[in-house]
């Protein structure tokens, strides 16, 4: 059969706006999608649907389409989104009205089920991540839009490609193909050049100010080539492909709903010019229970950050934490977190260069004590603190942080329901017990020869290893590859956890887990916990752990001089 190609124009609420007409306008396609939905965003939908029970969907989505439902129906694109959030049957209705008001003949499904919040009835929000065989049933059945709920990223790509090719459920090498290329897809430009590791040198000849969106060309076995449309900004190499391959996963067995993809089998080739084929990939069957993603109002958060210049920095920070604590004495919040950022220099030449930032973050149930009495402590001391004390803005009321947990429920228990363009609803089964397989960790795989002895130079391990990194939950991942031969010799040896735990001391007494990816020259590390309780409560001031691979990148050991 044909090869399909699936494009991505959304990577998260808020991506370009005009990503999906250039999707639509750029090349050819066959199935354009958008991932619309992260952690914090079923947060931020759920607390839409407090205010308006007929929210809690990407309004963003609905005004991309009155721009361009009418371009993807002339060219015969079919859409598939997650943007449907909390209310995926509220949003297929809107595309539909928005398709008779402009005049377009669009049949609209969505796929529906994964909300399991019956069973948590404390939590603000809780779904089931679904599979794709939902969105391959409405495909099937003549659909050119489906919107869904909380699907994983990788089923907006497995479902079009099971419904093009005629997939079964029990085809887990095929699937486990096209839930790599949708774990590449899913974040958008982070496959072609954008938030790259190597980006002041791997972009030679590309414009990297405005990269453009990626593609999938799949094909019947599975395998794949991602590219971009021709002219487009940033680029595709393997490099590009193998950072978004590690982004925000664990180990070498990726578990999801119709399949276990084996992430240590994964095979990189150079195809061409901004083409990366993608193929030998396994599969195996999936685990008997889907994740859950819960939400839950943790409370309410406040922050005071003080400017501290020039000279004596650690005494006048050592002030006005006394100052704080004695004030807040009388109602002290739940968690009180100090960081000191040492972002001064000594005989700077502008003042902004002369100081570093004291910031002071709060939470408790209550409002009141994370508002008034934190800003009335913090301008209290206005004219009674240390020398030149201002901040960096006056303190709010206090807002409220949500938590994210994870949990999980059998598959069977979930009712997973493509509900078509003409109202008939398919139940999609779930896998028969003797189709699923209790995820366990891999079998470490063997290292590679160590380099011989020779000359080291003291430099940052930037300089022969990319990284990646990003979270879930209260957890991250790092994702460190090596773009030599020789240098993942060196790296597979060198980079253990207790050398990460040494080069980044926020994780020193953290769990932090290594999985080595001989095929991909990675090393995949999760550390537990170093998000606290996730993206949204904002524990530390790296929230989603972005840019945790690029403080580790600047970290200096000693690197062989072969290398360098």
């Amino acid at each position: 059969m044909s090869v399909l190609r699936v494009g991505n124009a959304s990577g998260f609420y808020g991506d370009r706006f005009d990503a999906l007409r250039d999707m639509l306008t750029g090349g050819e396609l066959d199935v354009v999608t958008g991932d619309y939905l992260a952690e914090l965003t079923m947060l931020i939908l759920g607390r839409d649907r407090l205010k308006d029970p007929a929210a809690g969907y990407a309004r963003t989505f609905l005004r991309q389409l009155e721009e361009c439902l009418g371009l993807a129906h002339e060219r015969g694109v079919r859409i598939v989104a997650n943007a449907g959030g909390l209310n995926p049957a509220g949003l297929g209705d809107a595309v539909r009205e928005l398709a008779d008001r402009i005049g377009i003949p669009v049949r609209v499904a969505h796929v529906e089920g994964d909300d399991v919040g019956p069973r948590w009835p404390d939590s603000l929000t809780a779904h089931a991540y679904l599979g794709g065989f939902g969105i391959a049933a409405c495909l099937r059945e003549g659909a050119d839009v489906v919107v869904t709920g909380r699907v994983t990223d990788a089923a907006l790509v497995t479902g079009p490609a099971a419904a093009h090719f005629g997939w079964g459920p029990r085809e887990y090498d095929r699937l486990a193909g096209a839930v790599v290329a949708g774990h590449v897809l899913e974040c958008g430009t982070q496959a072609t050049g954008g938030n790259y590791a190597f980006f002041a040198d791997g972009g030679a000849g590309h414009d990297l100010r405005r990269p453009g969106f990626p593609l999938a060309e799949i094909h019947e076995d599975g395998s794949c080539v991602i590219t971009k449309h021709p002219g487009t900004g940033g680029f595709v190499d393997v490099g590009t492909v193998t950072a978004q391959l590690l982004y925000e996963t664990g180990g070498a067995r990726y578990a999801g709903p119709d399949v276990t993809a084996r992430l240590d089998t994964v095979r990189l080739t150079q195809d061409g010019p901004d083409r990366v084929r993608i193929d030998g990939v396994r599969g195996e069957a999936p685990p008997p229970a889907l994740k859950v993603g819960r939400t839950r109002l943790g409370g309410f958060r406040n922050e005071v950050v003080f400017v501290l210049t020039g000279l004596d920095i650690e005494a006048k920070a050592a002030l006005v934490r006394e100052q704080m604590t004695d004030a807040l004495a009388k109602s002290p919040p739940v968690q009180v977190r100090w960081e000191l950022v040492r972002t001064d220099r000594p005989d700077a030449d502008t003042e902004e260069t002369a100081g570093a930032l004291l910031r002071l973050v709060v939470r408790d149930p209550e409002q009141a004590v994370v508002g008034r009495a934190l800003s009335g402590a913090a301008v209290e001391l206005a004219l009674a603190s240390y020398p030149g004390f201002h901040l960096l803005a006056p303190p709010g009321k206090g807002s409220p942080y949500g938590v994210f947990e994870a949990s999980s429920v059998p598959q069977g228990d979930v009712e997973h329901v493509a509900v078509l363009h003409d109202g008939r609803r398919l139940t999609v089964p779930a896998p028969r017990a003797d189709g699923t397989r209790p995820l366990e960790a891999a079998p470490e795989p063997g290292l590679p020869e160590p380099l011989p002895p020779g000359p080291v130079r003291r430099a940052p391990l930037g300089l022969v290893a990319g990284a990646r990194s990003g979270d879930k939950g209260g957890d991250a991942n790092v994702g460190v590859w090596a773009r030599t031969d020789e240098a993942w010799r060196w790296l597979a040896h060198e980079l253990t956890t207790d050398r990460l735990r040494e080069l980044l001391p926020e994780c020193r007494t953290l769990t932090v887990t290594r999985h080595v990816l001989p095929r991909l020259r990675a090393l995949n590390f999760v550390v537990e916990g170093v998000l606290g309780e996730g993206v949204a409560a904002r524990h530390r001031f790296d929230p989603q752990a972005k840019a945790l691979g690029e403080w580790l990148r600047s970290r200096r050991l000693d690197i062989p001089e072969a290398l360098l």
